[in-house]
């Protein structure tokens, strides 16, 4: 049997990047996978049908409630990935606009917040888990700029308190990665070049160690876990 064989997964922020990548590893793992996103349509492309698309953002409580209602009457729920992440390019402190600082809060923090909220009762009906996308940025200084350095701390503070509060009924972990090739990443000031993504992460590594995660058995917890790229990013120093 395949790790996640009967179980039922929501990934939101799934589009592209790490949380399609994360969906479709699920899926091949076993599970019924909802993937959802602000453009669905990418999701289909990307994963066919594979999973089940959904039209998401995850600023959006209602929308965020309604599906959880959906979800939530057709049957458990066994995790939740939140994979959805906004960066600026204009990122230096003095830089950031008060507008693009609180777009990043709204949906790297606030939307975390949001989906695990509305999700965490049924969560806890099926003792399940909750992974959410941070980065090393949340731990380690980085070019990355001080509002998405902000949203991915307040990420892991997010997880811990939840954690402490639900008292293991519930798993939450971070998966923190290094720089990864995503399309993320044409919002860099610089963009990278070919040879530089190449050395990087892939969402499909980051995916697995979503799959990890949720796959370790009751009596084993793992809430934070940092994957680097080999020759590009060590721990206390980025590329």
């Amino acid at each position: 049997m395949s790790a996640l064989d009967g179980k039922v997964a929501l990934v939101a922020g799934a589009s592209t990047g790490i949380g399609l990548a994360t969906a479709l590893a699920f899926a091949d793992a076993g599970a019924q996978v909802h993937a959802a996103a602000r453009r669905p349509e990418l999701i289909e492309k990307g994963a066919g049908d594979r999973v089940t698309a959904h039209a998401l953002d995850v600023g959006d409580r209602d929308a965020i409630a309604q599906l959880a209602e959906r979800l939530t009457a057709a049957g458990p729920l066994h995790a939740l990935v939140v994979a959805a992440g906004v960066n600026i390019k204009r990122r230096r402190f003095e830089e950031t606009s008060a507008e693009d600082w609180d777009r990043v809060i709204q949906t790297n923090l606030t939307g975390a917040f949001n989906v695990m909220q509305a999700f965490l009762p049924a969560l806890r009906e099926t003792r399940g888990d909750v992974v959410l996308i941070g980065s090393v940025s949340g731990n380690y200084t980085d070019r990355s700029g001080a509002a998405y350095q902000a949203s991915k701390a307040g990420m892991h503070a997010l997880a811990r308190g939840a954690a402490f509060d639900e008292e293991g009924g519930v798993r939450f972990t971070v998966v923190a990665p290094g720089v990864v090739d995503t399309p993320i990443l044409e919002n860099r000031p610089e963009v990278p070049d070919a040879e530089m993504r190449a050395q990087m992460l892939q969402p499909e590594d980051v995916a697995d160690a979503c799959l990890f995660a949720v796959s370790l058995p009751p009596r084993a917890y793992v809430p934070e876990l940092t994957i680097l790229p080999t020759a590009l990013q060590a721990l206390g120093r980025t590329s």
